[in-house]
């Protein structure tokens, strides 16, 4: 959805009819009709669908920064306007950052429909219907996340499911958010329905690779969809699936919660579906556009989290975040080690006296983010170009979020267990011995500070808050206000971003979101 698409479709609408001078054939570019007739060019097109996932406006760099800053975990820190005002849901329409947001998943979402569009065609001597379905899947999956990530972030955008270049495709209306959940649930069930459990023993050019998406990742992101929409029925139905049939036991906790963002132990048995980066090759940064053999593939958000000396320190944790972690002490009195894996802060009894091989540095008290960082690996400063993978959907999650499902379904004493299982990975005492027989209500605010812990700084918890109704809750906005002065200055809509403004000046059919 680029503005130079709307320009020319503008003039179509207006002239009656295109000047034939625009509507050339570039000779250095395939066209759809010259492309798909390969076994390669099909794999081509679905791996393009994912290069649309490592861009600047996607997970290499803004998404995670606007996402995380709008939590009560982490505040902005930077001289970059965008960034500050962004966690202060005070953020202008013309927001450079936001636009890429859109500008990136939208991308995502087209390239996912021409290759559902002409994949499907392909005869099955030139690519067997295992592998069809196998690359029909993940195009499902990758437009059914990207719509779940508009969704989250905008509330209601058009659902496009064509490239088909007609007017209507120039200016597309804003969808209802019931046809846009829809569509998230189509797209997802979809890929389940066709996504191996693993690429370990099949059979084709996909054979043995990590990282695209499985029949585990399809399920997880539709449970999750549907405990956002509060179906918590359907929500139990899915994430259930991980604990009998096909997916049971493949997938288990890390034993060290810090290997979950480093750039080693990467596509873990913990990781359901990670954005992949690699540091190394390319001359020319991926930042947005058509992927070419010199992209970097590159992540730039973990210089951005890194801390003063070593990094931008573009953002910094909460106060509250981080007393939260001591609430609460391990069994052999420790401090959860989740703390030290998410926060750089000097604490002695604990070890930790150095950030990025150096000696802490006056005044002792301040804290930076460390997960999704490299302090911690050797390095003595912060990398401009990365390679750490950008975890989407961990196994905690769908302990977590069953555990939630059953609580809200009434069966508060069966959610204990699930629980437990992401506690005792911490380290952290018995639930069900230290809280025995909590009420629907006060598990429903253990949960939140479970998510809170395991999930702080993952971009997560300003969709809990979210679709939690805080904001809209007299005593929680008070909570979240006393958690991060930011917000201080929330007002009703602006917990979304908004719809870049060049939008709505282009597409008439385009409405405002409540943050406009």
């Amino acid at each position: 959805m680029k503005k130079s698409i709307y320009i020319i479709g503008a003039c179509c609408l207006l002239t009656m009819g295109c000047d034939k001078k625009l509507d050339q054939v570039d000779p250095n570019n395939l066209t759809n009709e010259g492309y798909y007739t390969t076994k390669e060019q099909a794999y081509g097109a679905v791996t393009a669908i994912y290069n649309g996932l490592i861009t600047d406006g996607t997970y290499q760099r803004s998404l995670p920064g606007l996402q995380d800053s709008r939590g009560d975990d982490f505040a902005g820190d930077s001289p970059w306007g965008d960034l500050e005002l962004t966690g202060q849901f005070i953020i202008p329409t013309t927001s450079g950052p936001v636009e890429w947001i859109w500008r990136d998943l939208y991308i995502v979402v087209n390239r996912a429909n021409q290759a559902l569009e002409n994949v499907g065609k392909y005869s099955n001597d030139v690519l067997p219907a295992a592998e069809k379905d196998r690359l029909i899947g993940q195009a499902h999956f990758l437009r059914g996340f990207a719509y779940f990530t508009l969704a989250t972030n905008f509330k209601t955008v058009p659902v496009i499911t064509s490239s088909a270049q007609s007017a209507s495709d120039f200016y597309p209306a804003t969808a209802s958010e019931e046809t846009l959940w829809n569509q998230i649930y189509t797209d997802l069930a979809a890929a389940q329905a066709k996504l191996p459990v693993s690429y370990a023993n099949v059979t084709g050019l996909d054979a043995g690779q990590k990282g695209r998406a499985t029949k585990g990742a399809a399920t997880g992101l539709l449970g999750k969809a549907y405990l956002y929409r509060k179906d918590y029925n359907k929500a139990a139905a899915e994430l259930a699936k991980f604990f009998s049939g096909d997916l049971l036991n493949v997938y288990s906790l890390m034993p060290n919660y810090a290997d979950n963002f480093k750039d080693v132990n990467e596509n873990n048995a913990e990781s359901l579906f990670e954005i992949q980066f690699d540091k190394t090759g390319g001359t020319v940064m991926n930042w947005t556009g058509n992927p070419s053999t010199q992209w970097r593939t590159a992540e730039a958000f973990s210089i951005t989290y890194g801390m003063e000396g070593a990094g931008f320190s573009d953002y910094l944790p909460t106060t509250w975040i981080y007393n939260e972690f001591k609430q609460e002490r391990t069994t052999a009195n420790k401090l959860d080690p989740r703390l030290l894996a998410t926060i750089a802060s000097y604490e002695p009894t604990e070890n930790s006296t150095q950030a990025y091989g150096r000696a802490w540095f006056n005044p002792q008290n301040k804290i930076y983010p460390r997960k999704y960082t490299y302090d911690g690996q050797g390095v003595a400063a912060e990398v401009v170009e990365g390679g750490i993978n950008y975890r989407i959907l961990r196994f905690a999650d769908v302990l977590l979020m069953y555990a939630e499902a059953l609580n809200e379904l009434n069966r508060t004493a069966e959610a204990y267990p699930f629980i437990q299982r992401v506690r005792s990975r911490a380290g952290l005492p018995d639930l069900a011995t230290t809280k025995p027989g909590l009420s629907q209500a006060a598990m429903r605010n253990q949960i939140a500070h479970e998510r809170a812990l395991e999930f702080s700084i993952e971009g997560q918890r300003i969709h809990d808050i979210i679709r939690w109704g805080w904001l809209y809750d007299a005593a929680k906005l008070a909570e979240l206000k006393a958690h991060d002065k930011d917000f201080n200055t929330w007002t009703p809509g602006n917990e979304y971003l908004p719809i870049p403004q060049r939008e709505l000046d282009v597409n008439k059919n385009l409405k405002p979101n409540p943050a406009n």
